[in-house]
């Protein structure tokens, strides 16, 4: 047998300092592009929310067609799903399951009676919680 002569390549790769510039570079396009993909994904949730409400509101709307009436304030969102004790023309469940938390995960507020000229209002107080803000973190306010 005859030995093979070893043959010496030189191995080709990348230095440390152009790792760090390639790991710096990419930082910045996330520093850069981060903050709008949230931008965005809570400008979704505002969306998500007035199509939640709009839902909420056709359910009311046909509670309102079978009973003469919207829902008293104190049996809130509750009674799309449950029979009231008072509603004898209940013809529900209007919702599925119970109505859902708005995108934040913090319940729907019921105003019955709404803000003029609205009966009811279906009201989300956005990201913060908090009544007002601009924004995300404004108000959402449906209106039937």
């Amino acid at each position: 047998m005859r030995a093979s002569p070893l043959i010496h390549t030189p191995q080709r790769g990348f230095t440390l300092l152009e790792l760090l510039v390639v790991l710096l570079i990419i930082a910045l396009l996330a520093g850069y592009v981060g903050p709008k993909m949230f931008d965005r994904l809570e400008m979704a949730k505002v969306q998500t929310a007035k199509g939640q409400m709009k839902s909420l509101g056709d359910a009311l709307n046909q509670y309102r067609l079978d009973n003469g009436h919207y829902p008293a304030e104190t049996l809130g969102l509750g009674a799309l799903t449950e029979r009231p004790a008072s509603e004898p023309n209940w013809h529900g469940p209007y919702l599925p399951k119970a109505a859902p938390p708005d995108p934040w995960n913090k319940p729907y507020e019921y105003k019955n009676p709404g803000t003029p000229p609205n009966e009811i209002d279906l009201i989300s107080l956005g990201r913060d919680g908090k009544a007002g803000g601009e924004g995300t973190n404004a108000d959402i306010v449906f209106g039937l």
